[in-house]
């Protein structure tokens, strides 16, 4: 019996010597770096921000692989069956690893089990906006305005589940009002038909909407955001109004479930060091994107209290799995 406890200490200790190596040296090879979503997006966006500056950093390429599909599940799936070494980590954001759990009666991945948070990296909120004719200036009038025309104030969105869609769905919960919800096949679709007069308010994403704030086309009422935005610090909050309201856009790196400690910690290290550069965090804001960081732990806690969240809303709101 004791040669066999020392012979499983010794294992036990040549595993942690490895480990600790391999954390030492990592990377030695390219990283790959899954986005769940087709190039041009926010998550994109961010990911190959921050995908530059690990390579950079590490001496190492960190390649993008993007995978759209099914909003965002199809390359999480792929993430989450990949090697847990480090050398497969994803851009994550609010809809496959928050709200995609709530809304599809299968998901091939489950987004608290199967990763390794590394650390929130960015949010961006929603921005509250309308045509410049539209009589509610404020969040009050426009909640007052709700009220007293039931079910008549139309809100287009991305598609079902979408932040656009579900930021709206928050805002008839907890006002206590009814808007009808009409989706789209994309945000810019949406938009156009918001500009058009077709539709009388959106929760769009900010970059798709402040060039036509700045222009004069549409006026902003508030951001879905917990803060007042860096970007627009004059525009209120929707929760300066509605108590506990957020409906943040987020991004953030997560490893497979499993990868070695040191390695989660060797990335998360290097990602607070990119956020706290000059150069990136001022990209990130000129696009609209609030940089963030945080520790795996906090990141981890961050994604659970969304799950909940978005859960209580889809179900709030009726909103069937796919």
């Amino acid at each position: 019996m004791r040669n066999k406890f020392q012979a499983a200490l010794c294992c036990a200790v040549s595993a942690f010597i490895l480990t600790g190596a391999s954390a030492q040296t990592y990377p030695t090879k390219p990283v790959r770096m899954i986005v769940a979503y087709p190039p041009g997006g926010g998550t994109d966006i961010v990911g190959r921000m921050v995908a530059q500056k690990l390579s950079e950093n590490f001496g190492q390429t960190v390649v993008i692989d993007n995978r759209g599909g099914a909003a965002g599940s199809i390359g999480s799936e792929i993430a989450a069956k990949s090697p847990p070494d480090g050398y497969t980590i994803v851009m994550g954001n609010v809809a496959p690893n928050a709200i995609n759990v709530s809304l599809y009666a299968k998901l091939g991945y489950d987004p608290v089990k199967d990763f390794e948070p590394v650390s929130l990296v960015a949010s961006t909120p929603n921005i509250l906006v309308v045509q410049p004719s539209f009589p509610a200036k404020t969040v009050p009038e426009l909640i007052a305005l709700a009220k007293a025309k039931p079910s008549t104030l139309n809100y287009p969105s991305a598609g079902l589940g979408s932040s656009s869609h579900l930021a709206g769905e928050l805002f008839d919960n907890l006002a206590g009002v009814k808007t009808v919800h009409i989706p789209y096949k994309g945000g810019g679709p949406a938009l156009t038909d918001l500009l058009g007069g077709q539709v009388q308010i959106m929760f769009a994403t900010m970059p798709a909407a402040m060039p036509h704030v700045k222009s004069g086309r549409l006026r902003a009422i508030a951001v879905t955001s917990v803060k007042r935005s860096q970007a627009l610090p004059e525009l209120p909050t929707i929760g300066e109004t509605l108590k506990g309201y957020d409906a943040s856009t987020w991004y953030g790196v997560l490893a497979p479930a499993k990868t070695p400690r040191p390695i989660v910690t060797s990335l998360h290290d290097e990602i607070v060091k990119i956020l706290g550069v000059a150069e990136t965090r001022e990209r990130l804001l000129s696009q609209g994107f609030e940089p963030v960081g945080s520790t795996p732990a906090e990141f981890g806690a961050y994604i659970k209290s969304e799950i909940a969240k978005w859960g209580k809303v889809i179900k709030a709101a009726g909103i069937k799995p796919e």
